[in-house]
């Protein structure tokens, strides 16, 4: 590989020849204890934990940027006979074995120090040299967490060691630049953070307006008739998807079909989700068309059985699999298919259908009860309306999914360029 002018190869790959390549060891503090994993197993146990006092950082703590959650605690003298498997502000925790390549940061708040537990390492940094945010931004890059993998010990339930985290390679630029380094990408987290609490927030608003909504708990405005309990086997008709298909019939063929995977994931069936089915002229009458509903007839689960979608758009030669029944409205049928798509998907809707699987280990819908499902059903104009709002919320929704997906490679790119040099912020 061709060194560019200004940089220099490395053990953590090509740099700018003002950084320095050295390792784990090399920006560990001077002070005792800076580099430690937990404490041996008899000195720690689930004997040892109390209701409150100092956190015990666990695996379920680790796996975001600073440690969190649930902890468990023991008391502030249990902590004091373990002084030097304690974690301050500013330390970063590596988890040892569970799931490797994991690092958090030890945040200024709610705790002065923490425990480590007997799967997790501990590293104090040399705040003189080195910046504990940058160098969890490091750690968290390709190239720190493919040495992770590459040295992993096999044996035994997979786990690295203190000798391992020591010789993790890592490059450290001057302190000013750690710090602008650490900001930037704080920023494209800050950012990241925002899209998620608005995402979640989002959901659960939709999730409440399915309640109210699906239920009649709230009315749209103009709308106050009656609501009808209605059959499902009143609007339509059940009708299977193509069978006595072997392996070679999927995957080619000028035929498509809708998956298992497209009915369970969507309200609405994506077009862009179809596959490759041959078909032979004599099953042709299994095609699928505009307005259809999907069902999955089995699953491992009874929550996930009957999960249901709908297919909003004209479509041609497209037809359903084996694994999945479809329903279609009888004409003159006063009802709205991507409403009823909202209703079986809501709470309400799945705890019916829930209660119609059958089994012990594979759960299954019988297209005969699903039929006979009983249900409040709006008038037609009141489920048109319903579905419409539910609708702009999911395209909300999905607007922030795709910004969330955004910010993260955007994020992932930066710490690319940043964490390499190739950008220089000082």
């Amino acid at each position: 590989m061709d060194v560019k002018p200004g940089y220099k190869q490395t053990d953590v790959g090509m740099i700018p020849k003002n950084w320095e390549s050295m390792t784990v060891r090399d920006i560990a503090s001077p002070v005792r204890n800076a580099i430690v994993g937990g404490p041996f197993g008899s000195d720690l146990v689930s004997n040892d934990y109390v209701g409150d006092g100092v956190p015990v950082v666990r695996g379920q703590n680790m796996g975001s940027k600073f440690v969190e959650g649930n902890f468990a605690f023991v008391t502030r003298a249990k902590a004091k006979s373990l002084e030097a498997n304690l974690a301050r502000p500013g330390d970063l925790v590596f988890t040892q074995r569970g799931t490797l390549g994991q690092v958090s940061l030890v945040p200024d708040r709610p705790y002065d120090c923490y425990v480590v537990s007997q799967s997790q390492m501990k590293l104090t940094v040399n705040r003189t040299t080195a910046e504990p945010l940058f160098f969890y931004y490091v750690f968290s890059g390709s190239a720190q967490q493919g040495f992770i993998r590459q040295n992993t010990i096999q044996t035994g339930v997979p786990h690295i060691n203190l000798g391992i985290l020591r010789a993790i390679p890592v490059q450290r630029p001057s302190l000013a630049e750690q710090e602008a380094i650490a900001e930037a990408l704080s920023d494209a987290d800050a950012l990241i953070e925002s899209c998620e609490q608005l995402l979640a927030k989002k959901r659960h608003i939709k999730q409440g307006a399915m309640k109210e909504l699906l239920t009649g708990k709230k009315r749209l405005p103009g709308f106050n008739g009656e609501w009808e309990v209605k059959r499902l086997g009143d609007l339509g008709f059940t009708f299977g998807g193509l069978t006595n298909k072997s392996k070679s019939d999927f995957g080619d063929g000028k035929s498509r079909y809708i998956t298992f995977m497209n009915i369970m994931t969507n309200v609405v069936i994506d077009l862009g989700m179809f596959e490759q089915v041959k078909v032979l002229s004599a099953e042709t009458q299994n095609r699928v068309t505009k307005g259809d509903l999907f069902f999955n007839g089995s699953s491992e689960t009874p929550e996930e059985v009957g999960m249901c979608a709908v297919l909003a758009e004209d479509v041609q030669d497209v037809y359903l699999n084996s694994f999945c029944f479809g329903f279609r409205f009888r004409e003159g049928s006063k009802a709205d298919g991507l409403y009823l798509a909202y209703y079986f998907r809501s709470r309400e809707g799945r705890e019916l259908l829930k209660s119609l699987a059958q089994g012990a280990t594979r759960y299954n819908l019988s297209k005969t009860a699903l039929l006979r499902v009983a249900f409040l059903l709006p008038p037609t104009p009141e489920q048109t309306a319903i579905a419409a709002i539910l609708s702009d919320m999911d395209a909300e929704i999905a607007a922030l999914v795709a910004k969330l997906a955004k910010a993260r490679g955007l994020k992932q790119g930066m710490m690319q360029e940043l964490l390499t040099g190739s950008i220089r912020l000082v």
